[in-house]
């Protein structure tokens, strides 16, 4: 008797999920149509100029950011040589469009995030609203969220993009928050014993000081984007996790070693140029 649950104990959250996703569609599907018509302007801009950047060019870039960023000879050697193994690979082409994805997922997930992690440092109420819609973001499994992009955006890039950017934005707006909360006092007095407006401690004391902090959840943004590109591949998107995808589908180890191999070579390559930048204005502000 007590080795079934009662079938009478029954939550319907399917059918309530359903019909919420069928009332948005009709309700607002000419602005889901513009959310995608400008994701996909975007998007295509981004990728014009990745794939337009010929490969000398962006390894001479890449040694650039690294040398600036790191200050370390060897790093640097490191970083470019890990772009000479992506194109060695043949993957040259595929990682430059798997970053046009990433950078279009992490500007529009920087430009959600941050004023919501604004909002979050400045009211505990907001923060307390945001936080169970947050661990819920990051806990969810990552394919539950390809259902809802496809439904609303269709197949290809631009639902790739939407389920990264909620996916990978969480970080983002903890961080901010959490960067501005640690702020301290005796820095927010001073500002306000010289006159200075809420406006002003805001963007001239709190996010100058919190800009490590921020540049972390960047960062960390950037990461969750690319461990994305492959879950993002099932549903049509052309790049290094579709690669992946192939190999699995196709039994074929190397080529999935190739793959796996490139896209961990692309997040060492921005891990550690994003960190080096964060690193280096932290050393001079303090």
């Amino acid at each position: 008797m007590w080795n079934e649950f009662p079938e009478q104990i029954d939550i319907p959250l399917a059918n309530w999920v359903n019909r919420l996703v069928s009332w948005l569609l009709v309700t607002f599907g000419d602005v889901f149509d513009a959310i995608s018509t400008a994701t996909l302007w975007i998007l295509l801009r981004v990728e014009s100029a990745f794939t337009a950047i010929p490969w000398p060019v962006m390894l001479v870039l890449v040694a650039v950011a690294g040398a600036l960023s790191t200050r370390s000879k060897l790093t640097t050697v490191m970083l470019v040589a890990l772009m000479v193994m992506v194109g060695a690979f043949g993957y040259w082409h595929l990682a430059m469009l798997t970053l046009s994805i990433i950078v279009t997922s992490v500007v529009i997930s920087v430009a959600i995030g941050l004023p919501l992690g604004i909002l979050a440092a400045r009211s505990d109420r907001a923060e307390t609203i945001m936080r169970p819609l947050l661990d819920g973001a990051q806990t969810m499994p990552s394919f539950v969220y390809l259902v809802p992009a496809l439904m609303f955006f269709g197949l290809g890039k631009v639902p790739a993009v939407m389920a990264t950017v909620i996916y990978a934005m969480p970080p983002m707006i903890r961080l901010t928050s959490l960067g501005i909360r640690t702020v301290t006092e005796g820095a927010i007095e001073a500002a306000e014993a010289y006159g200075a407006t809420p406006r002003q401690i805001l963007f001239d004391v709190q996010l100058p000081l919190a800009l490590p902090t921020i540049m972390a959840g960047v960062n960390q943004t950037t990461m969750m984007a690319l461990a994305m590109v492959v879950i993002a591949s099932m549903i049509g998107t052309t790049t290094v996790g579709s690669e992946v995808l192939m190999a699995i589908q196709r039994i074929d180890p190397g080529r999935g070693a190739e793959a796996g191999l490139t896209i961990v070579a692309l997040a060492i390559v921005i891990d550690r140029i994003t960190q080096g930048f964060a690193k280096r204005y932290e050393r001079s502000i303090s």
